[in-house]
């Protein structure tokens, strides 16, 4: 029996004026599963992101959502299928409360544009959905905290909670646990298990750890391009891939040093971006 994917891409190409960001990738996400994708700097990893939810529109190739061809949608249309991302940077409003910005991601489902002009007492009817959502995230008892007063954790759990708000089929994660200690980095990878039930999550992510911890299929992306795929055991001892990311024939310490890899986005695919 074939297996059942929720999103493909088919000769995934962007170039930037003459440099060949994503470079024929062909990737298939199993529904239901926690897929990551992984590489050194500048494999284009967030490019490829950027091309699935169309900041960015693919030179030539193909991407499939349920099986229907998505290519020439733009973002917004792209969230509305339900494939929603967050981004490296923790993408939250600082000065609202917890409950506020929760509210604010679930007034997108009401069908209608942002009540900004409305009084409150029209918007509560937001609150109990709000609050279960932030319970989900572990931040119930923080629901009228002010957001800028978080914890870096938190703020990205917020969005997590901000991004379940709009009811996606897909997650797209980016970086999730960038920037994070040891003890928030186990919180939100805990947090994205718990939150993958019923859902299909692809994410970028440098700690190799937590990819260990979580991915059931891994992408290594170098230069652009696939360099392989498979569970983390096959991934991590593939000889490629250790070379991919040291740059030199690696011993069976590799798999550890990997877990190295920068967590910023790689100057090269900033400077494309731009």
């Amino acid at each position: 029996m074939s297996a059942d994917y929720v999103l493909e891409t088919r000769n995934l190409v962007k170039e930037f004026k003459g440099f060949t960001a994503v470079d024929d990738v062909n990737l298939k996400v199993e529904r239901g599963t926690i897929h990551a994708l992984i590489g050194p700097n500048g494999a284009g990893k967030t490019t490829v992101f950027n091309l699935l939810t169309k900041f960015l529109t693919p030179t030539t190739g193909t991407i499939l959502f349920n099986g229907k061809d998505i290519t020439s949608m733009k973002s917004a249309a792209i969230a509305r299928k339900g494939i929603v991302r967050s981004f490296q940077i923790s993408a939250v409003f600082p000065h609202l409360t917890l409950l506020e910005n929760v509210r604010i991601a679930l007034q997108r489902n009401e069908g209608n544009s942002f009540h900004f002009w409305k009084s409150e007492k029209v918007l509560d009817k937001l609150n109990d959905r709000a609050l279960e959502l932030l319970d989900e995230v572990g931040l119930k008892d923080y629901a009228n905290a002010i957001t800028v007063d978080l914890p870096y954790g938190s703020k990205r759990a917020l969005e997590i909670a901000t991004t379940l708000a709009l009811d996606p089929e897909m997650l797209l994660l980016d970086e999730p646990t960038q920037g994070m200690g040891h003890e928030d980095v186990s919180v939100v990878a805990d947090l994205i298990k718990k939150v993958s039930a019923n859902r299909t999550i692809l994410m970028v992510e440098h700690n190799l750890h937590v990819v260990a911890q979580l991915a059931d299929k891994i992408t290594v992306l170098q230069r652009g391009a696939i360099l392989t795929e498979g569970d983390y055991a096959t991934v991590s001892q593939d000889p490629q891939v250790r070379e991919a990311y040291m740059g030199v024939e690696a011993d069976d310490e590799v798999a550890n040093a990997i877990a190295a890899e920068s967590a910023a986005a790689s100057a090269a695919e900033k400077e494309a971006v731009k």
